[in-house]
């Protein structure tokens, strides 16, 4: 094929020339071009695209200007017949070989949805797998067609007519471009807005732009997580605090309760000291045991304020599972620290009853008799 454009005089013009035309008429399955000869070419709907043409006026009207290529050429029977799609071709090859060899990207539309993938005229058929398009599954790709795509070359064979498009391998390219970027933004104590990408046994998988962090189980909420999906689900938009930055190894550790405000933080508009709540016994310990007065918030009832009676050891009196009804004597959330007691609860429930026996008493004419009279210990109650 000749690399430059030949002359259009009838003399010179040989099998092969490439020359330009002009669309005189447009047929069925033809048209009629122009390109100087004493007769038009006539170019073939078969000669017009590398694709599948259902008619000639979907691609020509009359009056485009077009390039061709001479097939054949017959001056005693004035017949000459042109090629569109054989310039196009070899246009199309240099350039794909050299964006190939390059890693150049193109832009081209999808023009048919086909088993296994879809295709693009790109001056030559191009076929793009369907494990290429996306960098996810996709199950239906009817809405794929008339769209635009940015694609990479990834192999190619003109002698065969061989052209392999990716999608995926160009959207890759910018979530690598993006992910190192982002991670060489990322510092301790940055906020994000990230989204869930997958659960597993020890947390959730976080992408924060391009790159995905891990919230270990323990860093799901200040609660006790049994599993992830206790509380997220793939896909969830999450706020999550960035706790440690391995760019060497890409690892990076998310924590979603830090943007919470904790129990520790809510606990103060629940609970003020001289509150009398009920709680359960968590833990026992020689100097007294923790009861969980608020989801989360454990206080601490010393031995000593457990009962009104001497005891050596909590175990005496509770078991951990217990409930119990508790006073709060003191109160310091920023130090995660609370004071309990259950000494105080039985002395208020005590002091009660000496209080309604003795109106009771009262009340009753001739009965000069006090509960701490029955009861000595509850004398110094009142």
């Amino acid at each position: 094929m000749a690399e430059e454009m030949k002359s259009t005089e009838v003399a010179s013009l040989q099998v092969g020339d490439v020359v330009k035309g002009k669309v005189v008429k447009v047929e069925n399955n033809q048209a009629l071009v122009d390109v100087g000869y004493k007769t038009e070419g006539v170019l073939p709907i078969s000669e017009l695209s590398s694709l599948h043409v259902d008619q000639i006026s979907d691609v020509l009207s009359a009056g485009d200007e077009v390039e061709v290529q001479v097939l054949r050429l017959d001056d005693e029977e004035e017949k000459l017949v042109v090629s569109k799609k054989a310039v196009d071709a070899e246009r199309a090859w240099k350039e794909l070989q050299h964006k190939f060899e390059t890693g150049e990207t193109l832009t081209a539309k999808v023009a048919d949805v086909v088993k296994g993938g879809l295709v693009v005229d790109v001056g030559v058929r191009g076929f793009i797998p369907a494990s290429l398009v996306e960098r996810h599954f996709v199950e239906d790709f009817s809405d794929y067609k008339g769209r635009e795509l940015t694609l990479k070359v990834i192999e190619i064979d003109p002698e065969k007519n061989k052209l392999i498009l990716s999608r995926k391998a160009v959207l890759e390219d910018e979530a690598n471009r993006q992910k190192e970027k982002t991670l060489n933004s990322l510092e301790a104590g940055q906020v994000l807005d990230g989204t869930v990408q997958r659960l597993t046994d020890f947390g959730a998988f976080v992408d924060i732009g391009g790159v995905d962090g891990l919230v270990h189980v323990s860093e799901l909420a200040w609660h006790r997580v049994g599993h992830p999906s206790e509380v997220l689900s793939e896909g969830d938009q999450v706020k999550v605090k960035v706790l440690k930055v391995d760019r060497e190894n890409e690892r990076i550790s998310l924590s979603i309760k830090e943007t919470q405000e904790g129990p520790w933080d809510q606990v103060s508009k629940s609970i003020q000291p001289g509150d009398v709540v009920k709680g359960q016994v968590k833990r026992l310990v020689s100097f007294g045991a923790f009861v969980e007065v608020y989801p989360g918030v454990e206080g601490l009832v010393h031995v000593s304020q457990i009962s009104r009676r001497h005891i050596a050891t909590p175990s005496e009196v509770l078991e951990e599972g217990q409930e119990v009804r508790v006073k709060v004597l003191n109160m310091q959330p920023e130090q995660k620290r609370i004071s309990l007691s259950i000494k105080e609860v039985e002395q208020e429930e005590a002091r009660k009853e000496v209080e309604e026996f003795d109106n009771n008493n009262n009340n009753n004419a001739g009965l000069n008799v006090t509960l701490g009279d029955v009861y000595p210990e509850l004398r110094n109650l009142k």
